[in-house]
């Protein structure tokens, strides 16, 4: 996008190239539509599975204070609630209400959806650079990139509970960078006027509501695209060129606006006080060597996590099995010097990394390799995504050598399918984790409607956690954060702390 290649519509290919489209003609292709569809069933199965244990969540942490509100004061309350006293994420706010108001049932299917989204959007943002770039893949492998992209971004963090299954923390992580990756896609596939209106168009709107949504994926956004201008000094002139700069410089400041909305918000400013932070604590010497330190902890354990290792070889695959298909295209790195934009991507993604982890911080300043997990994904989807794109570059340049291609191609399907195996087995734990909590909270659930509806006003309540989640009287009954709330929920007065829920029927 940021590079373009000889050959582009602004410059004729040239006689260089030939040798180069005839070794792409030439080059053997194995059963790549088989292979594909085989080892596509892996991660499908994997994110389906998935799917169904979505059935298992119930409402636990911030969900206790959302869904009072949603149910007595709608979705103007829930906005108010945000922006006035909470964080003054408006589109965070809008995000909650449209799960919430399904209650429960709005949570249970939180889990597909968001996964669908996900997996659509790595899936078209996958085809259309390809397209952009003037490459192919055989048919089914787009979708084994996205499907393997997917469920490494998913299932390969510390904490997939808060990264997939709660709600609350997933429309701030998870949910926002994947929507920040879908408002490239009008660019990559604009090939008129009216085209390049409509993604200016979305670039704007996304960047507002990105920008109210997510502060670690704002930054993320900023980064990335202060990079993606960098990099297009260093392409050819053209329309191609000055469009995407165009568009970068619309979606900056379309960013920057919503997080000057968000900053300036009565609730960003009061969650600012409550931690004690502000610009000038954040960034002074002290907190940024703070911040370097954690992030090198993060770090650690993200690159000694061998599923990661998935993302990796599905790119390889890519880049062994696409093929030129016009020489007309936009420009691929791929083609030409692809370790300039391979090391801006790695900058990029350490930088923005590293200022997320300067701005959660002091929210998360003994957690941030336990509770604080969760704010990792901001900039742990774009590292999935560096890792897909470098292993197309390795594949595409072993496929340029002619020799072992069919060894890499063997070694990459094989480690594919051993990551999805590697991650369905913690991934069934926690979901045995989830229905034992799912059955001690239904029954408590009907327990305790069942006392209301005969007028009680303070009863007692159990705690049940999964996945390092807050429920009220956690810690041996020592946090009692978010208490308020659930008797709020229940129409109570009070709860109080209890070890053993009185006899009642199971379910």
């Amino acid at each position: 996008m940021t590079a373009e290649a000889s050959g582009t519509s602004d410059t004729p290919p040239t006689t260089d190239d030939a040798p180069h489209r005839q070794h792409d003609e030439q080059a053997p292709k194995p059963r790549t539509p088989l292979l594909a569809a085989a080892l596509t069933v892996f991660p499908l199965a994997l994110l389906a599975g998935s799917f169904w244990i979505g059935r298992l969540v119930r409402p636990g942490g911030d969900d206790w204070c959302f869904l009072p509100v949603l149910r007595d004061d709608g979705v103007s309350g829930m906005i108010g609630k945000f922006y006035l006293h909470d964080n003054g994420r408006i589109a965070n706010a809008l995000m909650v209400a449209l799960y919430g108001a399904g209650g429960v049932a709005g949570q249970q299917w939180y889990a597909t959806a968001s996964g669908l989204l996900i997996l659509a959007v790595v899936w078209a943002v996958t085809a259309s650079a390809l397209r952009s770039a003037g490459r192919t893949a055989p048919r089914g492998v787009p979708l084994l990139v996205a499907a393997m992209t997917a469920v490494v971004f998913l299932f390969a963090t510390p904490n997939t509970y808060k990264t997939f299954y709660w709600p609350a923390s997933s429309v701030s992580h998870t949910v926002a960078p994947a929507l920040a990756a879908a408002a490239v896609i009008p660019l990559l596939r604009a090939r008129s006027r009216r085209g390049r209106i409509f993604a200016l168009g979305v670039a704007v709107v996304a960047g507002l509501f990105v920008g109210t949504l997510s502060e670690g994926t704002s930054i993320v956004a900023v980064v990335l695209l202060c990079t993606a201008l960098l990099l297009s000094l260093r392409s050819r002139p053209g329309p191609a060129r000055g469009h995407t700069r165009l568009w970068c410089g619309v979606a900056l400041a379309a960013v920057v606006t919503g997080m000057i909305i968000l900053y300036t918000s009565p609730g960003s400013r009061a969650r600012r006080d409550r931690f004690d932070t502000g610009a000038t604590s954040v960034f002074d010497p002290g907190s940024m060597a703070g911040a370097l330190r954690a992030f090198g902890d993060i770090l650690g354990a993200v690159l000694t996590t061998w599923t990661y290792l998935g993302a990796l070889a599905v790119g390889i695959l890519l880049g062994l099995l696409m093929r030129e298909s016009d020489p007309a295209g936009d420009g691929s790195p791929t083609r030409t010097r692809p370790l300039v934009p391979a090391l801006a991507g790695v900058a990029a993604f350490l930088v923005s990394g590293y200022l997320c982890t300067l701005i959660t911080l002091p929210a998360f300043p003994h957690s941030m390799m336990s509770y604080g997990t969760r704010t990792w994904n901001d900039y742990l989807f774009v590292y999935v995504l560096l890792l897909a794109g470098i292993g197309t570059l390795l594949g595409a340049a072993l496929r340029a050598r002619g020799r072992g291609t069919a060894a890499a191609t063997g070694t990459a399907a094989v480690l594919c399918a051993a990551v999805c195996v590697g991650l369905a087995v913690p991934l069934a734990g926690l979901a045995h984790d989830m229905d034992v909590r799912a059955r001690h909270w239904d029954r408590q659930d009907r327990l305790l409607r069942e006392e209301v509806a005969g007028g009680a006003e303070v009863l007692p309540y159990v705690p049940a956690s999964v996945g390092q989640m807050r429920d009220p009287f956690g810690n041996h009954g020592r946090s009692v954060w978010p208490a308020t709330c659930t008797a709020q929920y229940y129409h109570l007065k009070r709860i109080t702390y209890a070890t053993r829920m009185p006899p009642g029927p199971t379910r």
